[in-house]
């Protein structure tokens, strides 16, 4: 699930759900590309909007959470659901946090995870037309085992909730820091 804000043009956020059902042997796909399932008044993010702007194409659903088949890695891979990151989150805390998550689910828990990017617009935007977000967050609810769906959500149900400023200050496991 998303919601996609025509004007920035970005994800407002990206919902999904994540347990061991979602994990398999489908290698990344790696097919960048736009998402034609837009309305048709929406720019459609190309892969090269991005290119040579010192930003990486951050996933907010990762590819690694999608890899039961090939049609479901493929859709990670839409450029709806990507949101520009510099390399320092991207590869450091925010890659770190999706990691941990699915360390999660090897245990044997269930994540419902929503992610996107927010706060103050930076004073530019990718080819006059992406906006570089100052923050990214991510908020996951932790159920203690697959399948139970909203009945799991407890008082004492665990959720993360992170807000990383998307520049080269967080680095590593850094994401801790802010939970």
């Amino acid at each position: 699930m998303l919601s996609y804000n025509s004007e920035t043009p970005t994800a407002n956020w990206v919902s999904s759900q994540l347990n061991r059902s979602w994990i398999g042997a489908a290698v990344s796909l790696d097919n960048l590309r736009p998402d034609n399932a837009l309305p048709a008044e929406a720019y459609k993010v190309q892969p090269s909007d991005n290119t040579g702007s010192g930003y990486n194409r951050g996933q907010i659903t990762p590819s690694a959470d999608c890899t039961r088949n090939e049609a479901d890695n493929s859709a990670t891979f839409l450029m709806s659901n990507m949101m520009p990151q510099v390399p320092e989150l991207n590869r450091g805390a925010w890659g770190d946090l999706e990691e941990y998550c699915r360390e999660l689910v090897e245990q044997g828990k269930e994540l419902y995870i929503s992610g996107g990017a927010g706060g103050k617009e930076e004073q530019h935007r990718l080819k006059q037309k992406i906006s570089v977000l100052a923050k990214n967050w991510k908020v996951i609810v932790v159920l203690d085992r697959q399948g139970l769906g909203m009945q799991g959500v407890t008082a004492n149900t665990r959720t993360i909730a992170v807000m990383m400023p998307n520049d080269s200050s967080v680095k590593g496991k850094g994401w801790k820091s802010f939970v």
